[in-house]
C-alpha cells in the first residue's frame, strides 16, 4: 500500500510574512527610515523640552504637563485628522502636517535664546509640535496599505510601531547627550532638521489617489461616520476601551520620568536619557517579539500577560533608589507596554473595512493620546501631593485593575477577513434624483415562516449593526400583523449621496451577515426594495407655487 502523502502546511503557515518583509517594498522602505529620522527629531524635542522645564519650575504637575502637552492634541484632533486621511489625498495630508512640528522647533531654537521662554509657552510649543503629528499620523498610517500588499500589513504596522520605538530608545540618550553638552538650543535645532527628509520623501511620492465617484463628505459629517462606526462595532470598542485605560493606569511612566531621574534616582539628563532609552529598548525588544507572542497567545490572555508585567515593573521603578535597578524595570515595562499597544494597532487596523481605516486609527489614537494626557496629569497631581513613588505604586495598582475591563470587553482576535468594499452598481430609479434629494428611506420585505421568526429576528440584529454603522438611521424591524409571515426592515439616510455611500462601504463579510439572515426568506429569491424619497409636511417642492419640471420632476 502506498503511503499518503504528508498533508501540505496550511496556506496561512506558507504565507505569513516575517517583521522585515514590508521593507522590500521601495516606498514602504524609504517613508520607514525618513519617519524613523523624524521620530528621533521628536523624541529629542520631547526630552529637551522636559529637561528644559525642570529648569524652568520645580513645580511636579508643570513638569508632567509636558506629556499632557504632546500628547493632548492626539486626543483632540485625532478624529478630524482621520477624517481629512479618509476624504482627501493623504500624501498632501502628510505634507502640512509635518511642517507643523517642523514650525515648533524651529520657533523653539528662535526664542530660547532669547530668555523669553516661560513654561506655558514651553507648553504651546509642545502643543503644536503634538498637532502636527496628531494630524500626520492617521494619514500615514492608513497609507501603509497603499504601500504594502494585504498579507504585509500585520508587519508593517508592527515596523511602524518598532520606528517609534527605535526612536524612543536611541532618541532620549541622544536628546540628553545633546542638552548636557550643547544645550537645549541644539536639540531643538536637531529636531527641526530630521524632519526635512520625510518632507523630501513624501514630496518626491508619486502617489496616484483613486477618485471616488462621490464628492467627499463634509468634515463634520465624516467625523460623524467615523464615531458611529466605533459605536456600532463591538470588537472595535472594546480594543479602544482597553487602551484608553491602560493609557491612563500607565501615563506615569512616560509623565514621571524626569522626577525619577531628578527625585528618585538623583540624576542628570543623561541618566533621564539613559532611563528613557531603556523603556524604548524595552518596546523595540517587545515589536520584535510580536509574532511569537501571536503564536503562543491569543490576544486576550497576551495583553493581560503583559499588562501586569508592565505593573510589576512600575512598582519595582518606584521602589527603586538605584539607576542600576530602575533601567531593568523599565525595560522590562517598555516590552509589556509594546505588546499591548502593537496588539491594539493591528486589531484596529485589520478589524475595519478601508473607507473608515483613517478614522479607526484616528479613534485608536485618540484613545491612548487621551489616555496618557489624562493619566500624565492624573499621576502629576498625585505626585505633586503624595510623591513620586506613591503615584507609581498607585499607577501600578491601576494596571493590575484594568484586568477588570475584560469582564466586558474582552479583546478580539486579530480579524484576517476581506476589508474591502464590494463595488455595486446604482440602483436605477424613475425619479430625477440628486445628491442632495432626501431623505431616502429603504425598505426590505421580507416573507419568514412561523417557526423561523425567533431566529431571523435574533440575525436581524447582526444586520442592524452593520447598516448602522455604515451610514443609515432609525433601524427597525416590523411585523405585519394582518400576514405574520411578512417582516419589514426599514431604514433611511439624510440624502440620496449618504444612500450611496453606504451601499459603496459594504465589504464581503458584511454581506455575508445579510444573506445569513435572507436565507430565511421564502418566496421569490430576490427580495423587494423599496426606495422611497420622503416628502415631508411642508416641502417646497410641492406647493402650489412651486413649478413643475414635468413627469421626472419631484426629487
Amino acid at each position: 500500500m502506498t503511503k499518503p502523502a504528508p498533508s501540505p502546511p496550511t496556506a496561512a503557515v506558507q504565507t505569513r510574512p516575517g517583521i522585515a518583509a514590508p521593507l522590500h517594498q521601495p516606498l514602504f522602505r524609504r517613508i520607514w527610515l525618513a519617519s524613523l529620522l523624524s521620530n528621533l527629531g521628536f523624541m529629542i524635542l520631547s526630552v529637551g523640552a522636559g529637561w528644559t522645564m525642570t529648569e524652568l519650575t520645580t513645580s511636579a504637575d508643570m513638569i508632567a504637563l509636558i506629556q499632557t502637552a504632546l500628547m493632548l492634541p492626539m486626543m483632540l484632533l485625532s478624529l478630524p485628522a482621520g477624517a481629512i486621511a479618509d476624504m482627501y489625498d493623504r500624501r498632501k495630508v502628510g505634507l502640512f502636517a509635518l511642517c507643523l512640528p517642523l514650525a515648533a522647533a524651529s520657533g523653539l531654537c528662535a526664542i530660547m535664546p532669547t530668555g523669553l521662554i516661560t513654561p506655558w509657552l514651553m507648553l504651546g510649543f509642545c502643543f503644536l509640535a503634538g498637532s502636527g503629528m496628531a494630524l500626520f499620523g492617521p494619514s500615514w498610517q492608513a497609507a501603509v496599505s497603499e504601500q504594502v500588499p494585504a498579507q504585509d500589513l500585520p508587519p508593517a504596522v508592527a515596523l511602524n510601531s518598532i520606528s517609534f520605538n527605535i526612536a524612543r530608545s536611541f532618541g532620549p540618550a541622544i536628546g540628553g547627550l545633546i542638552v548636557a553638552t550643547a544645550g537645549s538650543v541644539a536639540a531643538f535645532g536637531v529636531t527641526a532638521f530630521s524632519y526635512l527628509p520625510l518632507l523630501v520623501v513624501m514630496l518626491l511620492w508619486r502617489r496616484v489617489p483613486v477618485p471616488s465617484r462621490l464628492p467627499p463628505e463634509r468634515i463634520d459629517r465624516a467625523v460623524h461616520a467615523g464615531i458611529r462606526y466605533v459605536f456600532y462595532s463591538h470588537p472595535l470598542r472594546a480594543v479602544l476601551i482597553r487602551t484608553f485605560a491602560i493609557g491612563i493606569a500607565g501615563g506615569s511612566v512616560s509623565a514621571l520620568m524626569p522626577l525619577v531621574a531628578r527625585d528618585l534616582v538623583h540624576g542628570q539628563a543623561q541618566t533621564y536619557g539613559l532611563m528613557l532609552g531603556a523603556f524604548g529598548i524595552g518596546s523595540v525588544i517587545g515589536a520584535l517579539g510580536i509574532a511569537r507572542v501571536r503564536r503562543h497567545l491569543r490576544n486576550e490572555a497576551a495583553i493581560a500577560a503583559f499588562t501586569l508585567l508592565i505593573a510589576l515593573c512600575v512598582a519595582g521603578v518606584a521602589l527603586s533608589r538605584s539607576t542600576i535597578v530602575t533601567i531593568p524595570m523599565l525595560l522590562g515595562a517598555g516590552i509589556g507596554w509594546m505588546v499591548c499597544l502593537t496588539l491594539c494597532n493591528v486589531a484596529v487596523q485589520t478589524a475595519v473595512p478601508r473607507w473608515v481605516t483613517g478614522r479607526a486609527v484616528a479613534a485608536f489614537q485618540t484613545a491612548i493620546a487621551g489616555g496618557l494626557a489624562i493619566g500624565s496629569w492624573l499621576w502629576g497631581q498625585v505626585a505633586q501631593a503624595h510623591g513620586v513613588s506613591a503615584a507609581l505604586l498607585a499607577s501600578a495598582a491601576a494596571l493590575a485593575l484594568t484586568l477588570l475591563v475584560a469582564l466586558v470587553w474582552r479583546m478580539p482576535e486579530i480579524a484576517d477577513a476581506d476589508r474591502e468594499a464590494v463595488d455595486r452598481a446604482d440602483p436605477e430609479v424613475a425619479l430625477a434624483l440628486t445628491g442632495r434629494s432626501g431623505p431616502i428611506i429603504l425598505e426590505i420585505e421580507y416573507r419568514i415562516d412561523a417557526g423561523e421568526a425567533r431566529a431571523f429576528y435574533h440575525r436581524m440584529q447582526a444586520v442592524r449593526a452593520m447598516r448602522l454603522r455604515n451610514g443609515a438611521f432609525d433601524w427597525s424591524i416590523s411585523r405585519d400583523t394582518e400576514n405574520p409571515e411578512y417582516w419589514f426592515e426599514r431604514y433611511y439616510f439624510p440624502t440620496w449621496f449618504d444612500y450611496l455611500r453606504q451601499r459603496s462601504r459594504t465589504t464581503p463579510e458584511e454581506q455575508a451577515v445579510h444573506e445569513l439572515a435572507a436565507r430565511h426568506h421564502r418566496g421569490d429569491p430576490v427580495l423587494r426594495v423599496r426606495r422611497l424619497l420622503e416628502r415631508p409636511f411642508g416641502s417646497v417642492r410641492w406647493k402650489e407655487e412651486a413649478p413643475d419640471y414635468g413627469p421626472g420632476a419631484g426629487a
